[in-house]
């Protein structure tokens, strides 16, 4: 008896003790509140930047320039509503329009002396092509008046090439279509830096709005073609016939980031030795503050040497060049050629290794939608001209219709203007002796003749082949330096007197 009641016991102890073990298992899991899941836990987004920066945070400005956006773009910086932001906003805050209020405000003693300068003017070009056609000087591009479509005389017909073609490359305008030659306007064509048209961007992805000295971007983004800074990095321009390109022929688009293919010759010594348009260009001359350097101011310099990045330590001339800690040593001018001739002879006639000699310039003013006869030319240095004859010769679309559009007010015209060329060569380096007597390098620029045909490709108002009051020769400076070879002397030798000739071919 006492047996079985022990075991009953355990027995009974046993089912309490499950029981329990089941109250356990079945007990109430506390409720979300009071101890949340993972699954439960949500990050609250963080509130977006207020402001212009909100939006665009991919723009990077230089540590002279971080400030808010709206005191060059105005526009209200306290909101991120788009159209609240973008209310009264200047997009092109550098552009001529707008500059003297966004720039000026900094940089007022700049942009007086900029703005009166040929850089930003461009007189000295616009008034040596309507001096050539006998019209009268004028002191800035945005004067050249706006004809009749089409011209009616020589003057209306001179101006529209003005304005619609030769002025692709100033301040009011953001340049052609060409991936190296696209830039900003006013104060941003110089001192922003574009790619392909848009602000160049950084390897973390970020547009580069930082203001900087020029270099060779936005000097060759002007200073190309068959021009003056083109020759110091060894550029001439192909011709424009079909023949001279590379590959011979093919319908596939060709990278020509300069707007044609390019001779590649032999750069400027200077070039060669590292150093660019500013070393010796300075801002200062580029805005008109001071006169243009020549090369005596390097290589025959007063005891106070004319640039600011030369010096002199005792008979040594050194030149700092920019991006370069280390001191160049400059050659003074030692051969008696020098002291001879110096007075005479300008330096590049012994010195240019090759020059821009194109004759002669056909300009053509066609309001034709037939674009069949410049197939073989279809490579004008002129987007817009290249995507005009691409289209009607090969498009299966409708026709364009001619047009180019103002580059000064930005008007759209009817009318397109061709470009071509007698001959296009640098072999021959031509010598001749300027008004001042002296014995310079000179080039054919204004050999112009133009023309203008209707929409049957008839000749509008007798303008067939006009030229100007001469052959167009200019005196100009080759930026091609090299030393001078051993037959320098022929090159001038007969521009000097009789008797100095025969001395000279006796020595």
């Amino acid at each position: 008896m006492k047996r079985n009641f022990t075991l009953f016991a355990l027995f009974f102890l046993l089912q309490l003790l499950g029981c329990r073990e089941d109250e356990k298992k079945t007990a109430p899991v506390p409720p979300p509140e009071a101890k949340p899941t993972a699954a439960a836990v949500k990050e609250t987004p963080p509130l977006p930047t207020p402001g212009c920066r909100g939006c665009h945070s991919k723009i990077q400005t230089d540590s002279a320039h971080d400030f808010a956006c709206t005191d060059c773009h105005q526009g209200n910086n306290e909101t991120n509503d788009k159209d609240l932001a973008h209310r009264g906003m200047i997009s092109r805050a550098a552009s001529p329009a707008n500059m003297q209020a966004s720039c000026g405000k900094c940089h007022a003693e700049q942009l007086e002396s900029c703005g009166q300068s040929g850089h930003f003017t461009m007189s000295n070009a616009v008034n040596l092509i309507r001096e050539h056609f006998a019209l009268s000087p004028l002191n800035n591009l945005t004067e050249i008046p706006e004809g009749k479509e089409p011209p009616q005389s020589k003057e209306e017909l001179v101006n529209d090439l003005l304005r619609r073609q030769c002025l692709r490359c100033h301040v009011y305008s953001k340049g052609d279509n060409y991936p190296y030659v696209r830039h900003g306007s006013g104060c941003a064509a110089c001192h922003l830096q574009y790619t392909e048209g848009k602000l160049t961007s950084s390897k973390e992805g970020k547009s580069d709005h930082a203001f900087i000295r020029p270099g060779k971007r936005q000097c060759l983004s002007c200073h190309y073609g068959n021009h003056v800074g083109s020759d110091f990095y060894g550029g001439y321009e192909q011709d424009h016939d079909w023949s001279y390109s590379t590959p011979f022929a093919t319908r596939t688009p060709v990278l020509r980031p300069y707007g044609m293919e390019l001779h590649n010759l032999v750069p400027d010594i200077h070039q060669q030795r590292g150093m660019t348009c500013l070393d010796c260009h300075s801002g200062a001359e580029l805005a008109g503050e001071k006169p243009s350097v020549q090369c005596v101011d390097c290589h025959v310099p007063d005891a106070s040497p004319f640039l600011a990045n030369l010096r002199t330590d005792g008979e040594k001339l050194l030149l700092k060049i920019r991006g370069d800690q280390a001191e160049r040593s400059v050659p003074r001018l030692e051969h008696p050629a020098h002291a001879k001739y110096k007075d005479r002879v300008a330096c590049q006639v012994c010195h240019a290794q090759w020059t821009y000699n194109d004759r002669a310039t056909h300009l053509l003013l066609s309001y034709s939608d037939d674009a069949d006869p410049w197939e073989r030319l279809a490579a004008q240095s002129s987007s817009e001209v290249e995507r005009f004859v691409e289209h009607n010769m090969y498009s299966e679309e409708d026709l364009l219709a001619p047009s180019l559009p103002d580059q000064i007010s930005g008007k759209r015209k009817a009318g397109i203007w061709y470009t071509g060329f007698t001959a296009r060569r640098w072999e021959d380096i031509l010598i001749l002796k300027d008004k001042d007597d002296i014995i310079k390098v000179f080039r054919p620029i204004l050999d112009l003749r133009l023309s203008a045909v209707d929409e049957d490709g008839e000749v509008l108002a007798d303008f067939d082949n006009l030229t100007g009051k001469d052959e167009g020769l200019l005196p100009y400076t080759p930026h091609t330096t090299g030393p001078a070879g051993l037959f320098y002397k022929q090159r001038f030798l007969h521009l000097l007197p009789p008797q100095e000739t025969k001395t000279a071919d006796k020595q």
